[in-house]
């Protein structure tokens, strides 16, 4: 028997249900393994005394324990300094892993720890895998490398955490070659495709009706993403804006939901917005299958699980040349990877709306990129770890004082 624990604080819970939804999937996978067992350690930052309660008082409410769509989950809490730029995240993150893991390994002595966001889950994780002498896998998936890799005060902790760790995740090979750049040991880097449900993401077979069901009546563009400056949204609305009669429907939420309607006004184009809000992931299906394209021009990704999704519905896409863009976009009936710019979104929007390519062959494009292949690559990179035995930095001290 195998056993894993899985940390990671971009996890979902009740107050923030689709919050890392795919990292709630990637661990049902494994839960789902065989001769495996799973326990999920889901970390919640907050900041000290009274601004948790005035700004977080939901999550303080959350159980430290709970079975989670069949998974258990222990959430336990650490200080997020307001203002300190992440720099004393997995300090915290780690002195409040200590008792909760030493009480674990009572009843479940872990394997292996895998931890599915680089920071601050990968310096922690790497601590306590020298704390317990066992191997450790960390993940990059997005952020985590554009970001708190490259910042200042987090950059060093994070290059340290891969060069300690046994085994690195890289969610596309875009994301092998920034952490590669970055220092980052790269025998030591496996990409690891995230995964999307084939059986729930499907065509529908009348759009126009599924358009309907949303208040739209004519072409529909779609965007996916939390309502931030990264995501671009504002550049697919001015995009869409170009387009007379096209309408754009943005699911998610987030600080520039105020400044797109404030645009969307600005363009006259408030009629043809329709900002959804934040949908459950069980009711995307239907949003990402009514649309005729889905447009996401991020100025950073992994490889977003939107593009799979979308996808999958026979949807093509417009996206930026971001992260594993160019892994996913393989064939014209795919769609169409672009310059960052409105003019660029909107000549490459128009010509799939003047011409859509055939549902099934844009679905294609989807079809290397499931769950199950996701879990047996996870599986097998889990199990070669712990075959491996203690972890690299430990027989280095060992070899070094010998």
């Amino acid at each position: 028997m195998l056993r894993v624990l899985t940390l990671s604080t971009l996890f979902p819970d009740a107050t923030r249900p689709n919050f890392g939804v795919f990292v709630e999937r990637q661990t049902a996978g494994l839960a789902a393994t065989a001769d495996l067992s799973v326990r999920v350690v889901g970390p919640i930052g907050l900041p000290p005394g009274p601004l948790a309660l005035i700004h977080h008082r939901d999550k303080l409410t959350l159980p430290r324990r709970e079975l989670w769509r069949g998974l258990d989950v222990y959430r336990p809490r650490f200080l997020s300094v307001p203002g300190a730029r992440g720099r004393w995240h997995a300090r915290h993150l780690t002195g409040a892993l200590i008792p909760l893991l030493d009480a674990i390994r009572a009843d479940f002595p872990f394997d292996v720890i895998d931890a599915s966001f680089f920071f601050p889950d990968g310096p922690a994780a790497v601590a306590l895998g020298a704390r317990y002498g066992i191997p450790v896998s960390i993940k990059a998936r997005g952020a985590d490398i554009h970001h708190w890799g490259t910042a200042g005060a987090t950059g060093g902790q994070v290059l340290a955490a891969a060069q300690a760790a046994d085994g690195l995740l890289a969610v596309s090979a875009a994301m092998r070659a920034d952490m590669v750049a970055l220092g980052m040991p790269e025998d030591h880097i496996r990409v690891h495709h995230t995964g999307v449900d084939l059986d729930r993401f499907v065509p529908v077979a009348d759009r126009r009706s599924a358009k309907a069901t949303l208040g739209v009546d004519g072409p529909l563009v779609l965007s996916l993403g939390a309502l931030i400056p990264r995501k671009g949204h504002d550049i697919v609305l001015r995009a869409v804006a170009a387009l007379p009669g096209v309408a754009l429907a943005i699911a998610g939420e987030g600080s520039e939901r105020a400044g797109l309607l404030a645009l969307a006004s600005e363009l006259g184009m408030r009629e043809r917005l329709h900002l959804l809000g934040s949908v459950p992931h069980a009711d995307l299906p239907a949003i990402c299958a009514a649309a005729d394209v889905m447009a996401l021009a991020s100025a950073s990704e992994g490889l977003a699980n939107a593009w799979l999704e979308a996808l999958a519905c026979g949807t093509p896409i417009v996206i930026s040349d971001a992260g594993g863009a160019r892994e996913v976009v393989t064939t014209r009936s795919a769609g169409r990877i672009v310059a960052r710019s409105p003019a660029a979104f909107a000549t490459a929007i128009k010509a799939l709306l003047a011409d859509p390519p055939a549902p099934e062959a844009v679905r294609a494009a989807a079809a290397g990129f499931t769950w199950e292949a996701n879990s047996a690559a996870l599986v097998a990179h889990l199990r070669a770890l712990v075959d491996q035995g203690p972890r690299r930095a430990i027989r280095a001290r060992q070899a070094s004082s010998g």
